[in-house]
């Protein structure tokens, strides 16, 4: 595989509206595997850094994840290169991971546990007695701090201090394990998406819950939720506009009307 095969199959995943190049250094690092400079808009991989080519494509999408964000940075920044560019957000990751996901559909990129029955079996053995498991534990245990609550309040305890001294656990998290709770949440996905479906408003969590049980990284859940969040939100400014210029309309007509009674009595 060389430079231009690497470069058409990026392209194959998803197009982009300024050119970049790709250059296998033909080096090994020990440091990363490959980076990225936006000035130029280079890719470089560290081809010796991988036994497969399976391995070297995951690298170019990672890699080619920060030349589209730094193209779309670039066109709201009205072509100004910017300096956070290869940052790891949630952004970032919610788009690598929809571009791996573009790249499984095409058979251009593959995880491959299929090929490690091993690693398959351990899988397994850590969803369901691991993650599983300590969703089960964490509901149980948000019923006792809930049943703690109660206890408190009987014996005129500051619920606050009993959670900040007495267990010595961050309220956030005690608020958040007994939301979770009482959230009729599957513990099947394992605690820490269960607290990103608790975040969600209760009419939405089924289908946060939905996504994550379909492979959705927390990553593209987050961002998927973050993205309708402003739709509502664009939604509601909208309407709210609308309701105020009918009210503003409504009022000049009136005072139109008004005036027009007054010149015909002249």
């Amino acid at each position: 595989m060389n430079n231009d095969q690497i470069k058409q199959i990026l392209l194959d995943i998803e197009e982009t509206e300024i050119d970049f190049t790709v250059t296998m250094s033909g080096k090994e690092s020990k440091k990363v595997n490959g980076l990225y400079k936006p000035e130029n808009h280079e890719i470089i991989l560290h081809n010796l850094n991988f036994k497969a080519d399976n391995q070297l494509i995951y690298t170019a999408i990672h890699e080619y994840t920060h030349h589209l964000i730094t193209v779309q940075q670039e066109k709201m920044s009205k072509g100004l290169c910017p300096k956070n560019a290869r940052c790891h957000t949630n952004e970032f990751w919610a788009k690598f991971h929809s571009l791996l996901e573009v790249a499984e559909s095409k058979g251009i990129y593959v995880i491959g546990l299929e090929d490690a029955p091993e690693l398959a079996q351990l899988t397994d053995e850590i969803k369901k007695n691991y993650l599983e498991q300590n969703g089960k534990l964490m509901i149980e245990f948000g019923k006792l701090l809930a049943k703690a609550h109660q206890l408190c309040q009987d014996a005129n305890i500051r619920y606050e201090d009993y959670i900040d001294r007495v267990l010595q656990l961050p309220r956030s998290a005690a608020k958040t394990i007994t939301k979770i709770s009482v959230s009729n949440i599957d513990p099947k996905i394992g605690f820490e998406n269960m607290k990103i479906v608790a975040s969600a408003t209760p009419a939405k969590r089924a289908e946060v819950q939905e996504n994550l049980e379909a492979g959705k990284s927390p990553d593209t859940v987050r961002s998927l939720m973050k993205k309708k969040a402003q739709e509502i939100d664009e939604k509601t400014r909208l309407e709210k506009e609308k309701s105020r210029l009918e009210k503003t309309i409504s009022q000049l007509t009136t005072r139109l009307e008004l005036i027009e009674e007054s010149l015909a009595s002249l």
